[in-house]
């Protein structure tokens, strides 16, 4: 087929005109152009932004690195004063925390691992039965939640509790590790979280009336971001940032009298110098923790075989040591497995020392006027419920803690 030719003298550009013709592409050609640009940048803009915050919030990293710090305290106060663990009225109630919570028993794998996880409860019968404390006068906590947890743990190790077998292997339990989860955040770590609210609540307890005693917690081993040695939840380092918070607390000691290392809370608090830590602990037992043990700000360890005289000499002087501090808040981390006969402590202490040990802690704070809080811990005896409850009665008699019901009750 064939096309007729065109010329600029004849056909379309004789009745346009070459001029026009120009002009109207050269329009078309800049429209087109300024259409593609609208749409680039349309396009663009999105893209540039967050490159732009991007490179904002690198240079504000850099140029401020107090700034992750700063945001990462703030979201933890935040979590703090939106935290329902204070809400229980202790006003009219005894300061002692216990909840039939506490106590694990689940078709006997309990039995697997030699600690008593029924001994909290007999405390308190033991209590009760012997007229020293009124069942109704006891405070009951509240489950910490998993807001409150994140305080001190992270998400990642929360996160690792939902796979039984890791909370097999804090609680040196192996059977756990073949149960459903479910069914092991309701038998074993929900006791757990309901002692971490007891230890929390303690601290706003003994602020108002000068001590408190949970029945249960004391889990030393825990930071946060690893558990151990049937420690599951971090209550020391999380009751700690709590009074903090909450109690305009500025400076606290621990003083741990278990057994073993409280590598745990070293971990959580080594670098804090708000925290002072005072640990007595069998050098040759679990957790051989020696980074942990760097942290430890007075230090006093006493072998396997060490008996009541011997212990309760190094504890004087290390209460001397220690009384230079000036805290604030005292948590008392005071563990039975030093008594003798204990199949993990390794230590020699007798009943007796145990009261004695306790009473002395209990002085110090009183002499200085320090509030207090005393958490069980460990202890791997039937016996060390008797003891506990033995050593409560002491410190009532002897005028150190009143567990009466104060009037005006409801």
């Amino acid at each position: 087929m064939a096309f007729p030719s065109l010329s600029l003298s004849h056909g379309l550009f004789p009745k346009l005109g070459t001029h026009q013709l120009i002009a109207k592409t050269t329009e078309s050609t800049r429209n087109l152009c300024k259409s593609t640009l609208y749409l680039f940048l349309a396009l663009a803009a999105p893209f540039v932004a967050y490159r732009g915050y991007q490179s904002f919030t690198m240079y504000r990293s850099s140029s401020s690195p107090y700034s992750p710090k700063t945001d990462a305290e703030s979201l933890r106060r935040q979590r703090i004063s939106s935290s329902k663990l204070h809400t229980p009225d202790v006003s009219s109630k005894a300061p002692v925390i216990y909840s039939s919570c506490y106590d694990i028993s689940f078709l006997g794998i309990e039995k697997l691992h030699p600690f008593d996880s029924s001994k909290w409860g007999r405390i308190c019968q033991f209590l009760i039965s012997e007229g020293y404390l009124e069942k109704i006068s006891i405070v009951e906590p509240l489950e910490a939640s998993n807001e409150d947890l994140l305080v001190v743990h992270t998400e990642a190790y929360l996160n690792s509790l939902k796979n039984s077998v890791n909370v097999a292997k804090i609680t040196e339990v192996p059977p756990v590790a073949l149960l459903p989860n479910w069914l092991v955040q309701m038998k074993v770590l929900y006791p757990f979280r309901r002692q971490v609210g007891g230890t929390v609540l303690a601290a706003k307890f003994a602020k108002e009336r000068g001590w408190a005693i949970n029945v249960g917690g004391g889990f030393h081993h825990c930071s946060g971001g690893r558990g151990g040695g049937f420690c599951a939840y971090a209550d020391i380092s999380l009751c700690i940032h709590f009074a903090f918070v909450r109690s305009n607390i500025s400076r606290v000691m621990i003083i741990d009298l278990d057994a073993h290392q409280g590598n745990g809370h070293e971990m959580d608090f080594g670098n804090d110098e708000r925290v002072y830590i005072l640990d007595m602990y069998n050098p040759e037992i679990y957790p051989f923790d020696m980074t942990a043990r760097n942290y430890i700000n007075q230090k006093v360890e006493v072998v396997t075989g060490t008996t009541t005289g011997e212990y309760l000499e190094q504890l004087d002087k290390a209460l001397a040591v220690a009384s230079s501090f000036a805290p604030e808040l005292i948590i008392y981390n005071a563990g039975t497995d030093i008594l003798d006969g204990d199949p993990l402590g390794g230590l020699k202490v007798s009943p007796d020392g145990v009261v004695q040990r306790d009473e002395k802690v209990f002085r110090f704070a009183r002499e200085r006027n320090i509030p207090i809080v005393m958490v069980t811990s460990g202890g791997y005896m039937k016996t060390s419920a008797r003891v506990i409850a033995n050593s409560i009665i002491n410190l009532s008699e002897k005028g150190l803690i009143d567990t009466s019901v104060r009037s005006g009750r409801k």
